[in-house]
């Protein structure tokens, strides 16, 4: 894959365009630079919501994330390559599968906030969808492998439930939970 970075400062995209892994050169607004620039800000939101506290399951988990994140981004780099495997969708099923069982069944709907981790890994979703949007608007230009689009749609909802998950992790083992939409228009409806 590509040369190591030995110079950041090369002013070669002064002019508007940025390098790709094969060495061609393309607008910073074509939609594979936009692709990779989500993917990249998605693994750097997960560097922020590393540095709370958090079970140490999870932390083992979204440090295992951020090396496919990086995978996904090497192969966004290169047209044609193949960096991200199927089996790290798998992994995220079963991650999804292990976490989800653990929390109660939601009866209403849930607010991205709660504590800072849990409304940082509600960041992370976010991101997550908007990079997955990214990564099918380029399908619509190129022919990509169905992993990427895949690991992203799965890492949003596991991002939804980790933020679940880390809204009741208390390091003093106190028990929190979501934070509840207080819908006027259901609560009236129930009133009735």
């Amino acid at each position: 894959m590509g040369q190591r970075l030995t110079q950041i400062a090369t002013r070669t995209g002064d002019n508007g365009t940025t390098g790709l892994g094969d060495n061609t050169r393309v607008s910073k607004s074509c939609l594979r630079v936009h692709a990779m620039g989500d993917v990249d800000e998605l693994n750097s939101n997960i560097g922020v919501l590393l540095c709370e506290a958090m079970p140490e399951g999870v932390r083992t988990l979204l440090v295992e994330i951020q090396h496919q994140l990086f995978n996904l981004g090497g192969e966004l780099s290169i047209p044609g390559f193949e960096l991200l495997k199927p089996e790290a969708v798998l992994a995220l099923d079963s991650a999804l599968a292990e976490h989800n069982e653990a929390l109660p069944r939601l009866q209403e709907f849930i607010l991205p906030a709660g504590t800072r981790a849990a409304s940082l890994a509600h960041v992370c979703r976010t991101v997550a969808r908007r990079a997955e949007r990214a990564v099918v608007a380029l399908e619509g230009q190129e022919a990509l492998k169905d992993t990427p689009r895949q690991y992203l749609n799965r890492l949003s909802d596991l991002m939804f439930v980790l933020a679940r998950v880390l809204n009741r992790y208390r390091p003093d083992g106190t028990q929190g939970d979501d934070v509840y939409w207080k819908s006027q228009k259901l609560a009236q409806a129930s009133a009735d």
